[in-house]
């Protein structure tokens, strides 16, 4: 197993590492919990970038990694639901478009399409991570000069998120619409 499979791999076992920091309610836990998402976000654009300068890229990597990806972000945003930070309409488009996105990617590859990340998902990536990031630490240190940065955050998020799904499948209606 390569190096970027591995980093999928660590990002897939810190998910439950993140669920279980969250749930253990202790001083500084949010940080902690914030922490070990970071980390695993940071897999993220670590195991592609070495996939792709290597020429590692793998069957097993094209399914861990978007798997790896999802897990994370769909984990941190339905604890921000449980803990009454986020509204569950959000969560729940997030949540919809990446179902979406890898049924459309799914439907492609069946007529052997790939569809690459494009530059509007990587920055809704990016966006999701520092929403998720600035709900966890509850602000800090925005929250010292009342500045509701993450929910500012999450709404960039949630208009990255909408936009790159729009964009994946105006790109992609030709191919949903023929017939096979």
């Amino acid at each position: 197993m390569n190096l970027p499979n591995r980093l999928s791999l660590a990002r897939i076992f810190l998910v439950p590492v993140f669920l279980v920091v969250v749930s253990l309610k202790f001083p500084y836990g949010d940080f902690i919990a914030a922490g070990v998402f970071i980390v695993a976000a940071c897999t993220d654009g670590l195991d592609g970038y070495i996939a792709r300068k290597q020429k590692m890229v793998t069957r097993l990597g094209k399914l861990l990694d978007p798997l790896a990806d999802k897990l994370l972000i769909s984990a941190a945003l339905v604890v921000l639901v449980e803990l009454g930070r986020l509204s569950g309409w959000i969560a729940i488009l997030i949540i919809g478009r990446e179902f979406a996105v890898t049924g459309l990617r799914s439907v492609a590859s069946s007529d052997n399409v790939v569809i690459a990340a494009s530059p509007l998902g990587k920055i809704k990536t990016i966006t999701q991570i520092v929403a998720i990031v600035a709900m966890f630490l509850r602000d800090f240190p925005f929250n010292l000069i009342n500045i509701p940065f993450g929910n500012i955050a999450m709404g960039v998020a949630v208009i990255f998120t909408v936009w790159s799904g729009l964009d994946y499948f105006q790109k992609t209606w030709p191919l949903l619409n023929k017939e096979k």
